[in-house]
């Protein structure tokens, strides 16, 4: 099987290499398809790997030792089991799809081949996240996806607001990476080794250990290198407060929206919390501390999805949301349910964001929603695929979404751990935020009546896409056949793919010996207790406070935006002051132009003016040339070319060294 293995991780790679070295010499079409059918041999690989470990067959060794340091070995390893599998098939299928559907979208792009290149060099980067088995190896994958998040969002780079996007993206991770490489410093000083087999055994042996972050104040060890780790999980899963990257990243082309945000990325911090569980087990107060962060974000993010007009925006926001939802099953122990909700959550997300985009393409690069409307009789696979993702999203019934979320809701029901309160209270309230914010979305683009036009569907969009329409605006239309295929093929898990699922992952053995619950963390074995299988828990679903939540937002949304559209335009007045906070998405990115830009250009003013010119050049440069300049003066007093003067000099100086000889002899 490490032929699969292999395949998995670097068919990616080598599509990458070949189109970015060559694809001008190749052309488009075989830049496009050498970088499908690496990606494709990936997915293929993973499947085949999932099935083999289904099958009882896991594996966790070493393919290359890098360096030797003493008693530390650096490798490059795989650890292959059903979590691994599991984030291997998810990543590769709906980057294959990202792969197909970039055919269509980006087709009249300049950086056709150099587009496919990036992405596919993003899959294989996610690849040997996932797949590692040691700290070395995962942070090599974390930087690597960090790196090619930056040069993807950045893609458009003739453009400012592309290029702030990207700097602000790569710096935001940047302080979530330094708290990661905290937390690996940690456990390597404090375990020794690299290796996660190595690590968890060790761990309950110092479980009670702790370390002095101050002088005199004890810290538990696992709970600091458990936030640190956490720290980078906030960053590159865009928590509160390091998650003002994602929505700006929308600024890249589309595809790419749909890859970070769906498989890639933004799942590296969920996947790393799950990984680790044997060392978040350990201690109470990192959970809560990711459960607070994770409640925080699955709300107030969500709230900022109602005010937004952008459509790729909105599905960002919500985007936020659920990972948050996540970040909620993690502090609650219920590892496996942020896992499954990551699965479901890909499928149903990326079909939203490549939905996105194909009405996008369909309005000629028109994003504003104000300027759709009606737009179901002219795409109707765009509809009826976004109408799907749409339901998956709110937790409707059957549909992928809802068995996912509805079990993280349950278990913070049951959590145990501090903040668990006010996570169910977050996460219950945000069901009825995501579907209002969600159908709000849908109804303005393709319900109701048609605010597009000859002039409308121009402007901004089309400038700001790098595309020039010549013109060809009018009236909407489907998307070809190479957007769409890749629709219709995520639209079949996000509605299917939970039922077959939820009973064998969650309350089987699929994750038995790998993501560890402990004793006295109860929230899974008191879901499981009350799970009697898919089919029970969709039925029961219509008599749950989660379901009726969902039905008032989608029904005030309807009556918001397809009844009386008055009624936003008066709660705008009406609650100005929180309108206008949210238009501001909260003063995030104010604080951080004041405080942390502001503070540093501060600082660095401070560091010019003090250090740089006045005592770098003021004292140790310009000072010593002044004193060297005072010397010399002095000096050409005496050196004044005359000759009497030096004569008189000797004298005087012959004078004073026979008077400093004869004192000492007349005082005997």
């Amino acid at each position: 099987m490490k032929t699969a293995y292999l395949l998995a991780a670097f068919a990616p790679l080598v599509g990458a290499i070949i189109a970015g070295l060559w694809g001008r010499r190749i052309g488009r079409g075989a830049a496009h398809w050498v970088t499908i059918i690496g990606v494709a041999v990936s997915f293929f690989a993973s499947v085949w790997t999932l099935s083999d470990v289904l099958a009882g067959h896991t594996f966790n060794g070493t393919l290359y030792s890098w360096a030797t340091i003493g008693a530390l070995n650096l490798e490059v390893g795989f650890q292959i089991d059903t979590l691994t599998a599991t984030m291997m098939s998810v990543v590769t299928f709906v980057s294959l799809m990202v792969h197909i559907y970039t055919i269509g979208y980006m087709a009249d792009d300049d950086g056709y081949q150099r587009f496919f290149s990036y992405i596919s060099l993003f899959t294989f980067s996610m690849m040997m996240l996932v797949m590692a088995n040691n700290f070395l190896q995962l942070f090599f994958g974390w930087e690597a996806v960090g790196l090619m998040s930056y040069l993807l969002i950045g893609f458009w780079y003739t453009r400012p607001t592309a290029i702030h996007a990207n700097l602000k993206a790569f710096l935001v991770n940047r302080v979530g990476d330094f708290g990661f490489l905290l937390g690996i410093g940690l456990v390597l000083a404090h375990f020794g080794s690299l290796d996660y087999a190595t690590v968890f055994k060790a761990a309950p042996d110092l479980a009670g250990k702790t370390i002095e972050l101050l002088p005199g104040t004890a810290w538990s060890l696992l709970t600091v290198a458990c936030i640190c780790l956490f720290i980078g999980a906030m960053g590159k899963s865009a928590q509160v407060p390091l998650h003002v990257w994602l929505p700006d990243s929308m600024e890249g082309p589309t595809p790419i929206s749909a890859l970070i945000h769906a498989a890639t990325m933004v799942t590296a911090g969920i996947f790393m919390v799950a990984r680790m569980s044997p060392l978040f087990e350990l201690t109470d107060t990192a959970l809560g501390f990711v459960m607070v962060i994770g409640a925080i974000t699955a709300l107030f993010m969500g709230f900022l999805g109602i005010v937004q007009n952008d459509i790729k925006r909105v599905v960002a926001y919500s985007t936020l949301s659920q990972l948050g939802y996540m970040t909620v099953a993690l502090g609650a122990s219920a590892y496996g349910v942020a896992i499954f909700h990551l699965m479901t959550h890909a499928f149903f997300k990326a079909l939203l964001f490549l939905g996105a985009g194909s009405v996008i393409i369909g309005m000629h690069h028109e994003q504003d929603m104000r300027k759709m409307g009606g737009l179901r009789k002219y795409m109707p696979i765009t509809w009826i695929t976004s109408l799907i993702g749409s339901l998956a999203l709110i937790g409707t019934p059957f549909f992928s979404g809802f068995y996912s979320k509805d079990l993280i809701i349950e278990a913070a029901k049951y959590a145990q751990v501090p903040g668990a309160g006010f996570a169910y209270f977050a996460v219950m309230s945000g069901v009825f935020v995501t579907a209002f914010y969600s159908f709000r979305m849908y109804f303005l683009v393709f319900h109701g009546k048609e605010r597009f036009g000859h002039d409308d569907a121009h402007g901004h969009g089309a400038a700001a896409h790098g595309h020039d329409d010549h013109g060809h605006g009018g009236k909407p239309h489907e998307s070809p056949a190479v957007v769409t295929v890749p629709l219709i093929l995520l639209a079949i898990p996000s509605m299917l793919i939970g039922l077959y699922t939820v009973g064998p992952m969650l309350f089987g053995d699929y994750f038995k010996d790998v993501l560890m619950v402990g004793a006295n963390h109860p929230a899974m074995a008191e879901i499981a207790q009350e799970f009697h299988g898919w089919a029970a828990l969709g039925v029961h679903a219509f008599q749950t406070l989660p379901f009726w939540l969902a039905f008032a937002g989608v029904a005030s949304a309807y009556y918001c935006y397809m009844v009386n559209p008055k009624v936003p335009e008066a709660f705008a007045r009406t609650f100005s002051f929180a309108y206008k906070v949210l238009m501001n998405k909260y003063y995030f990115d104010r604080f951080n132009e004041v405080v942390f830009a502001g503070g540093a250009r501060l600082i660095g003013q401070g560091l010019w003016k003090g250090g740089d010119q006045g005592l770098i050049d003021g004292i140790a440069i310009n000072g010593s040339a002044r004193l060297v300049g005072w010397f010399s003066g002095v000096l050409r007093l005496v050196q004044n070319g005359r000759i009497n003067s030096y004569a008189i000099s000797m004298i005087l100086g012959v004078g004073l060294l026979l008077l400093f000889v004869l004192i000492p002899l007349i005082q005997r």
